[in-house]
């Protein structure tokens, strides 16, 4: 995510958040590894709370209902500047609406939607002038990417939908494409293929900066997370995916001037 004095370009990646069975523990979990704070936040789907780092927002938390079995995976939502007019889009090009539009509070309007693969994630038009959340610091989240079976087919729905500018990550590799906005790399589509979770299929996901890889990867153990790819270092820097108590999985990225 990336700041920007008024309103964010929409398709830009302006939140992140988390629906698990168990909120209090996985307040506890995510406190013990990033150091998040949490303040009330709109109630409109249930028990939810905004996680705060320096005091600024990051992401949300939200309970689900007890009868709701579903995975549990960070979500990623996407800026537009009417909620309403996006839904019809992601219907037209193939995607479902699952919940909303609708109000949250006062502060905006914002739905849940799934694409043609059945990634979901959010779309959230803010009200007035957005409180901008923490981006890049220690904490706070720095990077999205959609993890689906093929790229390349389901980039055209994001272009539609958002008008993002699609390209290949690297020429030699066909299976990644950054997104682009007005020239500016915001999110990307990683091709996935067999290597889905078998219980689950396509889904955003999210990098969180750290700064210390190794250190963020003990405390995720040690609150009883577990590691799914240890720490290595890669193009994009040094990063470990790991898990929390309940499975959502995220990235742990080095922050800037971080080890």
């Amino acid at each position: 995510m990336t700041e920007a004095a008024t309103r964010r370009t929409p398709g830009t990646p302006c939140w992140t958040s988390l629906m698990v069975h168990d909120l209090a523990a996985t307040q506890d979990f995510y406190h013990a590894v990033f150091g998040w704070e949490f303040t009330p936040g709109p109630q409109q789907l249930g028990a939810y709370v905004r996680a705060v780092r320096d005091g600024r927002p990051v992401a949300g938390l939200g309970e689900l209902p007890p009868d709701r079995h579903l995975p549990v995976a960070w979500m990623t939502y996407l800026a537009s500047d009417d909620a309403d007019e996006t839904a019809e889009m992601i219907r037209a090009c193939g995607g479902t609406v699952a919940v909303g539009p609708l109000d949250a509070d006062e502060a905006g309007r914002m739905l849940l939607a799934a694409d043609p693969e059945g990634a979901v994630f959010g779309v959230w038009q803010e009200a007035h002038q957005p409180e901008i959340p923490a981006t890049g610091a220690p904490g706070a989240p720095v990077w999205h990417e959609l993890m689906t079976r093929s790229a390349t087919g389901v980039a055209k729905f994001y272009q539609m939908v958002f008008g993002y500018r699609p390209e290949p990550a690297d020429p030699a590799d066909s299976g990644c494409r950054t997104l682009f906005l007005d020239d500016r790399p915001v999110c990307a589509i990683q091709s996935a293929g067999g290597t889905l979770p078998r219980d689950r299929g396509p889904y955003w996901t999210t990098h969180f900066a750290v700064a210390d890889v190794a250190e963020a990867v003990r405390r995720v153990t040690a609150s009883g997370g577990r590691v799914v790819r240890p720490p290595s270092r890669d193009d994009a820097g040094r990063s470990a995916t790991v898990t929390d108590p309940e499975g959502a999985a995220f990235t742990v990225v080095l922050a800037r001037g971080g080890r």
